[in-house]
């Protein structure tokens, strides 16, 4: 802990130090609870959109081995780009996916297989899939690093600034204190012995 001086000056200090020092920490801890909502939100969502790529590809499974034939699905189905905006939760910058835009071309359905149309829906629905699965790692990975940084600051308002600030006052208050009692019995003191010098 740092040397502090002994002065009205540095308790006035002190003072409005722990005064602001209290009013930022609700702040701050209603900022990390916010946080803590959408981590689990997020981690909700990763789930459910494991679960549905899980689902998408068991309904794959009984016709998936028609995909070890050699045919060429990019000239029927294309991402031609990703258009993502930012949301800002709790201070956090987070892109979101608005939409994949896909470039699909209609299968001549003489020339190509059979499972064509499904087998391009669901190849949509999976590359749309892993697309929301990489937004949403970003999103918490964004957010936990925020949810750790605002719990630091939180904890070093708690243990550390709020409780060093009370003991710099009582420190401080006791000095001057100790101070004022002194120069009251000095004073006594003093007083005591001016008459006594005047008799002689």
């Amino acid at each position: 802990m740092a040397r502090i001086k002994h002065t009205k000056t540095e308790l006035k200090r002190q003072r409005d130090a722990l005064r602001r020092f209290e009013r930022y920490l609700p702040t701050l801890q209603l900022k990390k609870q916010q946080l803590q909502m959408e981590v689990r939100n997020v981690e909700t969502r990763r789930k459910e959109k494991a679960e549905e790529d899980k689902q998408a590809r068991s309904d794959l499974d009984p016709w998936v081995k028609l995909f070890s034939e050699p045919f060429p699905l990019e000239d029927y189905l294309q991402l031609v780009r990703v258009e993502e905006s930012v949301a800002n939760i709790a201070g956090v910058n987070i892109p979101v996916l608005e939409k994949a835009v896909f470039n699909r071309q209609e299968p001549d359905l003489f020339a190509t297989p059979p499972w064509i149309d499904a087998g391009l829906r669901v190849l949509e629905q999976l590359i749309r899939l892993r697309l929301e699965h990489i937004f949403l790692k970003v999103a918490h990975e964004r957010l936990l690093a925020e949810l750790r940084t605002t719990t630091q600051r939180v904890n070093l308002f708690e243990k550390v600034k709020i409780p060093e600030a009370r003991e710099n006052i009582r420190t401080i208050r006791i000095f001057l204190g100790d101070q004022q009692t002194a120069e009251v019995a000095r004073g006594k003191i003093a007083k005591g012995k001016a008459p006594a010098e005047s008799l002689r």
